[in-house]
């Protein structure tokens, strides 16, 4: 892959960029820079193993994570989420099953409907921060949020739809649905470096997210404590290509679980994509993406399946990676013909 370094150095002196930019072929790191801070405050420099938040790049763990539990035989797609449910979220549709929240086709109600008008600058929870650290803690902000329209009518991406899916999870194994990532997900790949991590109280090797491109503002009281079933982990540039060698080896899901996840199912014009089951694809050709937006992160991660290449993009503010990405989904469309 040939990375034009001017146009990437244009994209980087665009919107102050903090964070780590890779290109990993197969067993081999060939392109690495990293730029900003770690920690602004404290002018610890950037570096490239450094455990960065992925916002919605993690709704992917929790897809995996469902169909692990499908494999395994303790739920089926087809399943009525009210099965599940009981008397909660009495708003949704009786007829929402897990596939229509894995495509976003089940037309709930959104807690964080991303077509509203809102800013990721914004506070937007509405219980304290500190309580949500389980995704049942979760069930008040998913409550009183009406049906948009019909399951299966379309696509529309949800962030409460992997919210309750979490919520799922919890109730089908009695476990955290952190504790059900780890097991499920994060130690069959290999992800050691990868977890759900408290904003509150960060290790010394992940980066906090910073609201803006300047300034010390970060995101504590943005975002839930620990993220969940609609994203917020933390992860390496490395781990993302460990990952997605994983997946596609069939050590999270089995490779025909693999092959139903990334079947495109649904063209997403607005973002020049195509959706699957837990997953984005290239508008056209076979490469599949994770990406995330939020206060204090912005992300994305390309797996380019023939050559087993992985472009990774991790950025510790809320727009800081955008000019980045962009640069570099030029660079992988030339290389994907």
């Amino acid at each position: 892959m040939q990375i034009d370094t001017g146009a990437l150095d244009d994209a980087v002196a665009k919107a102050t960029f903090s964070g780590v930019v890779t290109v990993d072929v197969a067993g081999q790191r060939t392109f690495e820079r990293t730029e900003g801070f770690l920690h602004r405050a404290l002018g610890v420099p950037m570096t490239a193993t450094a455990r960065i938040a992925i916002a919605s790049g993690s709704k992917s763990f929790t897809a995996l994570a469902v169909m692990r539990l499908v494999e395994d035989g303790a739920l089926r797609l087809d399943q009525l989420v009210r099965d599940l449910l009981g008397d909660d979220l009495p708003l949704i549709d009786s007829s929402v099953t897990v596939e229509h929240l894995l495509t976003h086709t089940s037309g709930i109600g959104d807690y964080l409907d991303e077509e509203a008008d809102w800013d990721a600058s914004d506070y937007v929870l509405t219980v304290p921060a500190h309580t949500l650290t389980t995704a049942v803690a979760f069930l008040p902000l998913l409550d009183g949020h009406e049906q948009k329209f019909p399951p299966g009518e379309r696509f529309s991406y949800c962030n409460g739809g992997y919210m309750v899916l979490a919520v799922l999870i919890e109730r089908l194994t009695g476990e955290t649905y952190h504790d059900v990532v780890r097991r499920l997900v994060l130690a069959p790949a290999g992800l050691e470096a990868t977890d759900f991590l408290p904003l509150n109280a960060l290790p010394a090797d992940a980066a906090p997210g910073y609201v803006f491109d300047d300034g010390d503002l970060v995101n504590t009281l943005h975002l839930p404590v620990l993220g969940n079933g609609d994203g917020g982990a933390f992860t390496t540039a490395a781990d993302l290509h460990r990952f997605w060698l994983a997946l596609l080896n069939g050590r999270i899901v089995s490779r025909a679980g693999v092959e139903a996840m990334t079947r495109p199912r649904h063209d997403v014009p607005d973002e020049g994509m195509r959706y699957g089951m837990g997953f984005w694809l290239h508008r056209t050709a076979p490469a599949l993406v994770l990406e995330g937006y939020d206060a204090g992160a912005s992300f994305r991660s390309t797996h380019i399946i023939e050559s087993q290449t992985t472009v990774s993009v991790l950025g510790n503010s809320t727009e800081g990676a955008w000019p980045v990405i962009g640069a570099f989904a030029a660079i992988i469309d030339a290389e994907l013909g």
